[in-house]
């Protein structure tokens, strides 16, 4: 699983001419994620901030050879506390994201879902995988394995318009969903082609934007142009997706690992739907998918910065 991924070269290539996006690094007190933080900072990535008990960070950084000499160190006494201090960096629009170190998921998240005083949008948070899957032309993202349990409908809406507009932010030259299930055909029993069927026809009225949207799609059927002849389908996505919004975490999360597991792929991934992208690692995650998900917020961040001047 260490050879260099070809599809997050060219992400963090792409990034490299972008200037250092300024991050808030959250409780930052081991070695995998201190690492992240001075690697992306060596390759141009980012410019963080770390936040958490400064003689923690110290030490770690001295333990573990890391040169954070002239990185700001914000003083938190414990990961709570650091998350509401990352969180205050970006409401004061010192930080442009966030990116977790050695603390929860939900620690990090429950700072920024917070009524007062968090990061909420008009959006719902949703989490992507960025897949770099081994024989696929082009990265996958997969949504949502990592946040919402058992989505809505109403959740639905918010994850796809999220994963559309993080497919522009790493420039698709088109974002093709599909929506998935078991099946590629509208079965009243099973309620995720209703939800499907219910997407694509908000698409046609555009409620939902950005993209081309099919669904209910077998999985088979999204990723595979023979697949998709064999069952007779036409459409603009089945078998060229780059996109797949699953039913729920627990199918989101089985197909992201199987594909990390059994395909070798590798799993960058972002948090979308608050102010600022969250960068979400795993001990798990190879170095080079850390520096990935740190690229992805950058261009989502970029994306964000160009919207912001058109609209202004």
């Amino acid at each position: 699983m260490n050879q260099p991924r070809e599809k997050y070269v060219r992400l963090i290539e792409v990034c490299q001419a972008l200037p250092p996006l300024a991050v808030a690094v959250v409780h930052p007190c081991d070695r995998t994620s201190l690492e992240s933080a001075v690697k992306a900072h060596e390759m141009g990535l980012i410019a963080p901030q770390l936040v958490g008990p400064r003689d923690r960070i110290r030490e770690v950084a001295e333990e573990c050879g890391l040169n954070i000499a002239g990185f700001p160190i914000v003083d938190a006494p414990h990961s709570h506390a650091a998350a509401e201090k990352a969180v205050e960096l970006v409401r004061e629009a010192k930080a442009e994201a966030l990116m977790k170190g050695s603390l929860h998921t939900d620690e990090v998240m429950a700072a920024v879902v917070k009524r007062e005083g968090g990061l909420r949008t008009s959006r719902r948070v949703s989490h992507c995988f960025i897949m770099d899957v081994p024989g696929h032309d082009d990265v996958l993202i997969i949504s949502d394995a990592a946040i919402n349990i058992a989505p809505t409908l109403a959740d639905k809406v918010d994850i796809l318009q999220n994963a559309i507009d993080l497919g522009h932010a790493l420039r698709f030259a088109e974002v093709r969903v599909a929506i998935l299930s078991a099946m590629e055909t509208v079965n009243p029993k099973v309620p995720s082609t209703l939800e499907a069927a219910a997407l694509c026809k908000m698409v046609d009225r555009h409620q939902i934007t950005g993209a081309l949207v099919d669904g209910p799609l077998a999985l088979d059927n999204a990723i595979d142009l023979e697949a998709a002849h064999t069952k007779k389908i036409d459409s603009p996505v089945a078998g060229r997706a780059n996109v797949l919004i699953v039913p729920d975490l627990e199918a989101g999360n089985m197909l992201a690992k199987s594909l990390s597991f059994l395909a070798n792929a590798d799993a960058a991934g972002i948090v979308l739907g608050a102010r600022v992208p969250i960068i979400l690692t795993s001990r798990a995650d190879s170095l080079q998918s850390r520096l990935a998900s740190c690229a992805i917020a950058s261009l989502v961040a970029s994306k964000r910065r160009e919207e912001a001047q058109v609209v202004g």
